[in-house]
């Protein structure tokens, strides 16, 4: 069992930076491949971003690419989502994910077995 919780969402104007944090606790954190999934009103969960237990694997959405960058330092159990750029359309409620199959990195929200709580991150134009 792994416990997610993350932080650093909030009210941000166009063109300006978030930091999102994703504290784990529970199972060993390099067990799990990370992701970063966000969820806008009235639409589906899309993947962002997503980082195998090593870091040696890391993926994006088509629409971040360029202007997100995921990181996770395994020794402080937690993986990051630097945001900069933001866009009114990157608007959404954030939620890390971890996925038992440590080694890749699924774009698919299927694949991960644990999800924290999410957290608001609103840009304004």
């Amino acid at each position: 069992q792994v416990q997610l919780v993350e932080s650093g969402g909030g009210l941000v104007q166009a063109g300006g930076s978030l930091r999102l944090s994703c504290a784990a606790s529970g199972r060993t954190f390099s067990d799990y491949a990370m992701g970063w999934f966000r969820q806008a009103p009235g639409k589906e969960r899309e993947f962002v971003a997503g980082i195998s237990w090593s870091g040696g694997g890391i993926y994006y959405g088509d629409s971040v690419k360029g202007r997100f960058t995921i990181s996770r330092d395994n020794a402080k159990n937690t993986v990051y989502l630097q945001m900069n750029s933001l866009k009114p359309e990157d608007t959404a409620v954030y939620y890390c994910a971890a996925d038992r199959t440590y080694y890749r990195v699924s774009r698919d929200y299927s694949s991960y077995d644990y999800w924290g709580q999410g957290t608001q991150v609103t840009v304004s134009s």
